[in-house]
């Protein structure tokens, strides 16, 4: 018989609660991590006028104090290097700022992304979204209404992605609306989720979200975004249960970000943390190149080094996929190991 550990229902916050008292200077963030004193990381505060600072206070508290390389905090500090104008990157490294009907992309055959909503609970630094025209798709019933009436005329699809900004910044009552709509589609098998609100807030997962994604027809999927171990804590597994519970599918993706997993011990940590919690790893990015985040970037040699090293250390079922996303082509592409001439 399988050994399955249930863990004990946290002590939490309302998510709405925690989502309102966000941190977004970038003094205090230090000042919390006792980092106040380094002038080196307070000199790229100004970096949020690039892209403002919002990091939620439970994925503060699995940061270290005192530790200027905090794998967690360089993915939501603002930097200097934000200013740097890099070759080769662009504010739309995927080709997205042209969707189809506001807040839909099809972009993908048998699959669209509703952008449910604009905001994210964080803003991670390499965001490929960090420069998208969210106010021209903005996440209301009336631009959901015209998404679902262009699903609803196109039977090719039989997937829908709720990305954003982040879907679960939507209520529930409004997550209940739109699945009900879109489980009356015939044509529709499966609604995919991607999101890093139940990392950085695991109270987001709820009770009434659990149950709204039972009580579909439609195989649900939902696809983390985590990075690094060390966000993977107590609560977080347990929402994890909850929602495997429900019957929803758990995968995770990650993007190769210098100085935080470039490390082929750090992806092993992360595979096996993930598989404990009950994610299966999905795939593994190599960074968009969109402006602001050229600092965080790995090369494909580097990239493809990495993951030959992770397969000598974890079982096969536990190595994410190397992909780049690459705009306008029909799917992700994938980026076989062997080691070529960059």
């Amino acid at each position: 018989m399988a050994h399955i550990v249930t863990l004990n229902p946290p002590v939490r916050e309302d998510w709405l609660q925690q989502l309102a008292d966000v941190v977004t200077e970038p003094a205090e963030l230090l000042q919390l991590l006792s980092l106040d004193q380094h002038a080196d990381l307070a000199a790229g505060a100004d970096a949020r006028k690039l892209f403002a600072l919002r990091v939620p206070r439970a994925f503060i508290a699995r940061m270290k104090k005192g530790d200027a390389t905090d794998p967690l905090l360089l993915q939501v500090l603002t930097s200097r290097q934000e200013f740097i104008d890099a070759p080769g990157y662009s504010t739309d490294p995927l080709d997205e700022q042209s969707s189809v009907v506001p807040g839909l992309l099809h972009k993908y055959r048998n699959r669209a992304l509703l952008l449910v909503k604009g905001g994210c609970a964080v803003n991670c630094r390499y965001c490929f979204r960090r420069h998208f025209p969210y106010q021209d798709n903005q996440g209301n019933k009336r631009n959901w209404q015209a998404a679902i009436d262009y699903i609803a005329t196109h039977p090719e699809l039989d997937e829908i992605i709720f990305s954003g900004g982040d879907p679960l910044m939507a209520k529930d009552h409004e997550l209940a609306w739109l699945v009900d709509a879109l489980e009356k589609i015939p044509h529709l098998k499966r609604l995919r989720i991607h999101t890093r609100l139940p990392v950085v807030i695991p109270a987001r997962i709820t009770e009434g979200l659990c149950q709204i994604l039972a009580d579909t027809r439609l195989q649900v999927l939902m696809v983390s975004h985590i990075n690094h171990a060390q966000e993977i804590d107590d609560e977080l597994r347990y929402g994890m249960q909850m929602l495997k519970r429900a019957g929803v599918t758990l995968l995770n993706q990650s993007v190769l970000l210098r100085d935080v997993n470039d490390d082929a011990q750090t992806l092993a940590d992360l595979s096996n943390a993930l598989f404990d919690a009950g994610i299966l790893p999905y795939y593994l990015h190599v960074l968009d190149k969109v402006q602001g985040a050229a600092h965080f970037f790995v090369s494909d040699k580097e990239a493809r080094v990495l993951v030959r090293q992770l397969l000598a250390m974890v079982s096969g079922y536990m190595v994410p996929k190397l992909a780049r996303e690459i705009g306008g082509e029909p799917s992700k592409t994938p980026l076989d190991l062997q080691l070529r001439q960059e």
